[in-house]
């Protein structure tokens, strides 16, 4: 007698659940058995090296990436994903190639406008780093990292003014990141006001 299997939609639907209560290592069993069956399902693809990536296996969430990119070449998001994980390796020259891919295709993605200036600054790009941050800080104005590092980088190119005046705009919404600038900096704005 054959065993009967379940349909791709009950194991999904079976995975979902299984991450909903945090047992992550029974959802990654159910998307190892769905990409058995449907090696090119996009969605267990991602969730898979999303949970490998949790578990510190980068290298083998990589594969998954690599795989899904392959699949879905126009996904932003699969290229920033992908991105992510080859700068957690420090693999820089290919990271900044899947940021930029991901930037491309979905530019109102903030996080991989970030990523992108993370690793150009990582590889001494600083202009490019600049510009990228400017991006991701016009996409999300309220969150203090993109500032930080823009803020960051024009004290260490000595351009205090610069970095003053986004130590002066974090100081409304992010205080403890722009006292933390001012300290890291040697720059003050009480300085510059008297």
């Amino acid at each position: 007698m054959s065993r009967l299997q379940p349909p791709k939609a009950v194991l999904k639907l079976c995975a979902v659940a299984c991450l909903m209560v945090g047992r992550t290592s029974s959802a990654r069993c159910l998307f190892d058995a769905l990409l058995q069956r449907w090696p090119d399902d996009g969605y267990a693809l991602a969730s898979r090296a999303h949970l490998l990536a949790q578990a510190g296996q980068t290298d083998t969430a990589l594969v998954d990436t690599q795989r899904l990119v392959h699949l879905s070449p126009n996904n932003g998001r699969a290229w920033f994903n992908h991105a992510y994980l080859l700068e957690a390796l420090g693999r820089w020259p290919e990271a900044l190639l899947a940021f930029s891919r991901s930037t491309e295709l979905a530019p109102e993605l903030d996080r991989a406008w970030y990523g992108q200036a993370l690793v150009l600054i990582r590889l001494q790009r600083h202009e490019e780093a600049v510009a990228a941050l400017q991006r991701q800080t016009a996409l999300q104005p309220m969150s203090p990292h993109g500032w930080y590092q823009l803020a960051r980088l024009h004290a260490d190119r000595g351009d205090s003014g610069q970095a003053l005046q986004i130590i002066s705009h974090l100081r409304g919404f992010e205080p403890g990141v722009a006292a933390q600038l001012q300290r890291e900096t040697g720059l003050n704005l009480q300085a510059t006001r008297g």
